[in-house]
C-alpha cells in the first residue's frame, strides 16, 4: 500500500518537475514570460514570479529525491 502511494507521488513529482523546468526562462526567455515573468526583468533581475518558481521547483525536486531514496530502500 505504502509502495503504491510512493510510486504515485514519484510519478506526480516527475511530471511536475518537467513542467516547472520548462517554465523557467533561459537566455532567450521561457514559458514563464507568458505569465508575467518578463515584466521588469531587465531592470530588476529576478522577479517575484521567478523566485517563487525557483522555490517551488526546489521543493518538488526534494520530494522527488526523497521518494526516490525511499523507494530504492523499500524495493531493495
Amino acid at each position: 500500500m505504502l509502495t503504491a502511494v510512493l510510486i504515485v507521488l514519484q510519478v506526480l513529482a516527475s511530471l511536475a518537475l518537467i513542467f516547472l523546468i520548462l517554465m523557467h526562462s533561459g537566455k532567450g526567455g521561457g514559458l514563464s514570460d507568458m505569465f508575467g515573468g518578463s515584466v521588469g526583468s531587465a531592470a530588476a533581475g529576478s522577479t517575484v514570479v521567478e523566485k517563487n518558481l525557483d522555490r517551488i521547483t526546489v521543493t518538488v525536486a526534494l520530494i522527488f529525491a526523497f521518494t526516490n531514496l525511499i523507494l530504492i530502500l523499500r524495493l531493495h
